[in-house]
């Protein structure tokens, strides 16, 4: 199979698809990998890196897609790169179509098989690939939100930790899983305050188990939400529902009872956002006031870190992109069920459930679209 890495052409994303490590791996696998130049520049990796790993580099982001079998991307395909898919063509990466209808239409009119990283699933129960970028959201919600609240960058003027003598900020993270624990890490690590809000009490079992006596551990409901929230210096919605819109918990009406200047730092932006004044927002302009209260939405929190996050994905991704290169993507899904969950729009049809419910279209079960 061939193999395509285009240059990622979101605002400030530095991430690639394949690290020169990875292209290595497909190479050994006796398949071929094009890269557009300068493709690994974000991460460090020259084209002289891909050349040595068995790589071809091309010229222009069309000199991929015009080639490619399947395309291996990071972030979701711009108007641009939806205009350049075709029909049959593989497209592998983060697509979060639920709150993005322009680039659900764009894929659909393709006619492309669009295999999501997000809702690929594991014997666990658990997001593979999502799971890398999330543990490196949550851990960058707590240091940006740290920095926003400094007065100079607009925030409260607290330092998250305190000092002797000094109470250290109330941190709330919305979202026991993969990113609300990871930021709470962070939080009790800078010896903040910090309160999880979870609704899953096995999962709150576990996260009693994990911080004993560092954090409070809270079951959501709407007063939780509002009693925690109108008490933080910094919140961090990690909440998150596979491939569907995230849940509006921090509503408008919360804003005038949080504290003055606070931080809200929304990681399920990707999603839609947790709160009902979140809005995507870019590395360059981060964030926005609502009410007095500090707003970071940015929709590609990792693409800040991209050597961290670009080889951690890779480490995720590689296994599942040979096996689709390896047996071809309809065989792929048809023996492995978590690829076969991946699977969001196949030539023209929305393939995932909570996709097409919350974008009102038509479903078309995976299966179905398989056989057809």
């Amino acid at each position: 199979m061939l193999i395509g890495v285009p240059k990622e052409i979101k605002t400030k994303e530095f991430r690639v698809g394949l690290t020169p490590t990875s292209v290595r791996e497909y190479v050994r696998n006796n398949h071929q990998v094009i890269v557009e130049t300068n493709a690994g520049e974000g991460i460090q990796a020259s084209d002289e890196d891909y050349v040595k790993a068995g790589a071809k580099i091309v010229a222009t982001a069309k000199d991929v897609f015009d080639k490619a079998d399947m395309i291996v991307k990071v972030k979701e395909p711009q108007a641009v790169e939806c205009k350049m898919l075709r029909e049959n063509q593989i497209l592998f990466t983060y697509l979060h179509l639920a709150a993005d209808a322009a680039q659900a239409s764009g894929l659909m009119d393709s006619g492309s098989v669009a295999i999501a990283y997000e809702t690929v699933t594991d014997d666990n129960g658990g997001l593979p690939l999502l799971a890398p970028m999330s543990e490196v959201a949550g851990r960058m919600g707590t240091h940006v939100g740290a920095y926003h609240l400094h007065t100079p960058n607009g925030g409260s003027g607290v330092l998250i930790g305190g000092v002797p003598g000094v109470k250290a900020a109330e941190v709330v993270v919305l979202g026991g899983g993969v990113a609300g624990t990871n930021a709470a890490k962070m939080a009790v690590g800078m010896e903040a305050r910090v309160t999880i809000i979870e609704k899953s009490l096995n999962r709150i079992r576990q996260l009693e188990d994990l911080f004993g006596v560092s954090a409070n551990v809270i079951y959501s409901t709407q007063d939780s939400v509002e009693q925690y929230v109108s008490q933080a210096d910094l919140v961090i919605g990690a909440v998150l529902v596979p491939g569907a819109l995230a849940p509006k918990l921090i509503t408008k009406d919360m804003l005038k009872i949080m504290r003055p200047k606070s931080v809200i730092v929304d990681i399920a932006i990707d999603q839609g956002g947790c709160a009902e004044t979140s809005k995507p927002t870019t590395h360059d302009n981060p964030v926005y006031v609502v009410d007095n209260v500090v707003h970071y939405c940015v929709a590609n929190m990792p693409g800040a870190v991209p050597r961290t996050s670009a080889y951690a994905l890779n480490n995720a991704v590689l296994p599942y992109g040979l096996e689709i290169a390896n047996k071809g993507w309809a065989k792929a899904l048809q023996e492995n069920r978590h690829l076969m969950n991946g699977l969001t729009v196949c030539k023209g049809k929305i393939t995932h459930a909570e996709v097409a419910r919350d974008l009102k279209l038509l479903y078309t079960k995976a299966e179905e679209s398989l056989a057809a």
